[in-house]
């Protein structure tokens, strides 16, 4: 396969999958991973990919934000684990945030019926599922609901998430990264995760290794603020190790 080929073979293997690892594609294109580091270099150079740690991601990725819809058919599996490792994360009483998202949509049905437990979210398909369950006190913060990820943003919000504190958040994210930390697409979403951090005793995040190390637009936590990353088996043990040198403890589902 020539060079151009190969550049090409990357970048729509990038587009399909949202991201390629070296290793794969070396041993994918019989090739030595430093070839395929100097064709991700190339790419990015031609602003078509962006390298991350291991990879590279396509530059839409970036700035494109995929519907509710897509989220949840992505990595089910995965997202199941981490679902129920979290389980493990919940008060035995108190009060509880969770943040929009399909991880958090998944933990929201998986909600044990022997702990009374007050939960507050931004989120429409959390709230739905919760709303008549006898041991819940449900709480929904308001504003205006974003018809992409199902999520109330904005000064309402904001506002009512300034007067709470819980005991854990459970937050979704788009991007995670031991440079840049916590990264959504939208700015008006990243403001209310940030304001979930500020309003819990300990922030669990919740996200599929497919969501380490991209980089999105707006910037909402540091690794340091959060306690613990619930993530699956797919993520590199040595991204593990970097991430935990940020701050939080890492559970690989």
């Amino acid at each position: 396969m020539y060079a151009e080929e190969r550049l090409t073979f990357i970048t729509d293997r990038a587009r399909v999958a949202g991201r390629v690892d070296v290793t794969e594609l070396a041993e994918q294109l019989d090739v030595t991973t430093e070839t395929i580091r100097r064709d991700l270099t190339a790419l990015e150079r031609r602003g078509v990919l962006r390298r991350v740690h291991g990879g590279a991601i396509p530059v839409e990725r970036l700035t494109s934000e995929p519907g509710l819809a897509v989220r949840e058919a992505a990595h089910r599996a995965e997202k199941e684990r981490i679902a129920k490792t979290a389980l493990a994360e919940l008060p035995a009483e108190g009060a509880i945030l969770l943040d929009a998202g399909s991880t958090t949509v998944r933990l929201a049905e998986l909600m044990p019926i022997d702990r009374e437990l007050t939960v507050v979210t931004n989120a429409l398909p959390v709230a739905a599922i919760l709303a008549a369950r006898a041991n819940i006190r449900l709480l929904v913060v308001g504003g205006r609901v974003r018809g992409r990820t199902l999520a109330a943003v904005d000064t309402w919000a904001l506002q009512s998430l300034a007067d709470v504190f819980v005991d854990v958040a459970f937050l979704g994210t788009n991007g995670l990264s031991a440079e840049r930390g916590l990264t959504t697409p939208d700015q008006a979403e990243a403001a209310v995760k940030a304001a979930m951090v500020a309003a819990a005793r300990r922030t669990v995040v919740l996200a599929d290794h497919s969501k380490v190390g991209n980089d999105c637009f707006a910037r909402f936590a540091s690794l340091a603020d959060v306690d613990l990353l619930i993530t699956d088996d797919g993520l590199d043990p040595r991204v593990a190790e970097e991430i935990e040198a940020a701050g939080p403890r890492v559970v690989r589902s």
